[in-house]
């Protein structure tokens, strides 16, 4: 910015000059104020000094020519150092808040939002675990119901009378190709009195293309097969394991409750309905 201030002084001293002398057109080299401009005017013939010529403008207009070239040059300068003192202050150099404390704001910022988000996904989970909770607690809920329910049937007042029946049959799978079975018995027609008998299963389906019914020895996997002793007043959950041979696709299952007096009854469930599923290995 010093060649700038120096170039614009020397213009400004040339401008002044050229006004003293009455010149107002450009300046020549021979006419910078350095040479001929600033030596004593050339003497007249007889030893006076010459007179001013004719067209010289007057003196008062040459003072507020000069004084408004100055002022043009302080408004100059007044801009450069403006300026500058803006972009030192922009660059870092003026005044503002520490860097380090910037930083230190930021990393306190960064760990409350660490906070948050770990705060919120507890709390997600500990609303996933509630929910969770309550869905169990209504299966439990909708079970004892079913139970309570069960129970009115044979012991109500309004209970309807009903003879030796296979109410529910469910099978599990196991290993090997071995399902647990649990068939629930009802009556409720002689009360007070036992139903005793035996309970054995048949389970139809396809192998190799072909329709075969498995009887229950062929279940148990042995010929001389008891059925599985039952006796009750009210209702008995009979349990026990089968054997499906490898390649048997089970498509029905047929209880037979047989009692120590009176008809056998038997009830057939489809596959699917006992067990959840179409096919053994589903």
């Amino acid at each position: 910015m010093r060649p700038v201030c120096a170039r614009l002084n020397r213009w400004t001293r040339a401008r002044v000059a050229a006004a003293h002398a009455g010149y107002h057109g450009p300046m020549s080299d021979s006419q910078h104020p350095d040479s001929a401009a600033g030596e004593e005017a050339t003497e007249a013939p007889g030893g006076g000094a010459a007179a001013p010529e004719a067209g010289a403008a007057p003196r008062d207009g040459q003072e507020l020519h000069v004084n408004w070239l100055y002022g043009l040059l302080a408004l100059v300068l007044l801009s450069l150092a403006f300026g500058a003192w803006g972009l030192w202050t922009v660059l870092g150099g003026g005044g503002g808040e520490d860097p380090a404390s910037l930083r230190q704001q930021v990393e306190a910022l960064e760990q409350q939002v660490t906070t948050l988000a770990r705060s919120d996904q507890i709390s997600r989970e500990a609303n996933r675990e509630l929910q969770g909770a309550l869905a169990e607690r209504e299966e439990q809920v909708a079970a004892l119901r079913e139970e309570v329910a069960f129970y009115e049937r044979f012991v109500g007042s309004t209970a309807q009378r009903q003879g030796l029946t296979v109410h529910e049959l469910q099978m599990r799978p196991g290993e090997g190709g071995v399902w647990h079975f649990s068939a629930t018995l009802t009556q409720n027609l002689e009360r007070g009195q036992p139903s005793e008998g035996g309970l054995t299963l048949a389970i139809g389906g396809s192998r190799n293309g072909r329709y075969e019914e498995l009887a229950w020895s062929d279940l148990r996997q042995r010929e001389d097969a008891a059925p599985l002793d039952y006796s009750f007043k009210y209702f008995q959950q009979v349990q026990g394991d089968i054997m499906l041979p490898a390649g048997f696709t089970p498509v029905r299952v047929t209880v037979r409750a047989a009692p120590a007096r009176g008809s056998a009854v038997e009830q057939s469930f489809p596959w699917a309905d006992a067990t959840g599923r179409s096919s053994p290995g589903a």
